[in-house]
């Protein structure tokens, strides 16, 4: 199947992009896309309940975001920042790291002291950098929330940026599909008998990324680090022995749950690096509908969504979206295609 980047092109208005999260969280919009029968429908997020049955079952990422933008100083004094990507070990992260001249060998300086030396230079602005100590115990009182380059609103409450169901730390940009849930809605949706297994899956920058080789085969994935237990992985088999439906809330769900697949639909415990790269002409092998919101032109998102539900249809409910006002990205309304 021959293919461009340039297919999954399209024109956002700048007034699409949502700089604040709604409230309360499950007010967001949500736009159903029917597969089988070409349809969309207009919702409220909290009325998802109606569109899923007794047996079904969520898969959530449980990953955490941590304050992971740093401000530094160099050796001459100048200012300097880091961004904490994927740590390697104790001490030792893979960082974006913003400053000239910061080469192997420089030393940082955080604002309470703690010291980062560069000790290798990666792919463009990434190094890897090595702590005095580990930088985990410094971000309650030094890092900052690293909001998507295009949200310029100050976050006045950092949750915002959390799932309610947010738990291991190690991500640096939230899996925002996950952010329109609720305790309440998550509590009925339960009492309807829909199931809710979680998965890990640290997010990394790269999500934001848009591809810029012409063919989209040639683009180098980001590799994020996943993990599905022997439980998660139970509760899928048993779901799809019973007939019920696997729903990945979210496009890190999607990548883990199809970086875990075995045979027969199902799945098998799964922890490590995943690099799955997921364009049109992928055959789906776990999921069987997807919770998303609206993703940026270009990038290696719109082109998973177009592997579960057409370009050309994935293109034409973009255009109705903007059309009907919806707003898009990390903040923005969701889209549940079934």
């Amino acid at each position: 199947m021959f293919m461009q980047t340039s297919d999954f092109d399209y024109f956002l208005p700048e007034s699409s992009i949502a700089q604040t999260p709604a409230e309360p969280r499950d007010s967001s919009r949500l736009l159903v896309l029917h597969r089988a029968t070409d349809t969309i429908e207009h919702r409220i997020f909290r009325e998802i309940g109606d569109y899923l049955h007794p047996g079904d079952l969520l898969i959530v990422n449980q990953t955490r975001v941590i304050p992971a933008r740093l401000s530094a100083r160099k050796e001459t004094g100048g200012r300097a920042e880091i961004l904490l990507l994927r740590r390697e070990d104790e001490r030792t992260w893979e960082c974006l790291v913003g400053g000239k001249g910061l080469s192997p060998g420089k030393t940082l300086t955080l604002a309470d002291g703690l010291q980062a030396e560069i000790i290798a230079s990666l792919e463009g602005s990434r190094r890897r950098v090595r702590f005095a100590e580990p930088v985990e115990n410094h971000l309650p009182q030094d890092g900052v929330m690293p909001l998507p380059p295009y949200i310029h609103e100050k976050l006045d409450n950092p949750e915002r940026y959390q799932t309610v169901y947010a738990k291991t730390p190690g991500s640096a940009a939230a899996p925002t599909a996950g952010l329109h849930f609720t305790p309440r809605l998550l509590d009925e949706l339960k009492q309807k008998g829909i199931g809710l297994a979680e998965v890990t899956l640290h997010v990394g920058l790269d999500t934001f990324a848009p591809v810029t080789e012409d063919d989209p085969r040639q683009h180098k994935i980001h590799t994020e680090w996943c993990e599905l237990n022997e439980e998660t992985a139970r509760q899928i088999n048993a779901t799809k022995a019973a007939g019920g439906r696997v729903i990945a809330v979210g496009t890190t769900s999607v990548r883990t749950l199809e970086s875990a697949a075995g045979g027969q639909g199902g799945v098998k415990p799964f922890s490590g690096p995943t690099s799955i790269y997921i364009l049109p002409g992928y055959e789906y092998k776990v999921v069987d509908a997807i919770i998303t919101n609206f993703h940026l032109p270009k990038s290696t998102l719109i082109m998973m969504i177009s592997a579960f539900a057409g370009r050309e249809r994935v293109l034409a409910t973009y255009q109705t979206a903007i059309r009907e006002g919806y707003r898009f990205f990390s903040f923005g309304d969701a889209m549940l295609i079934l």
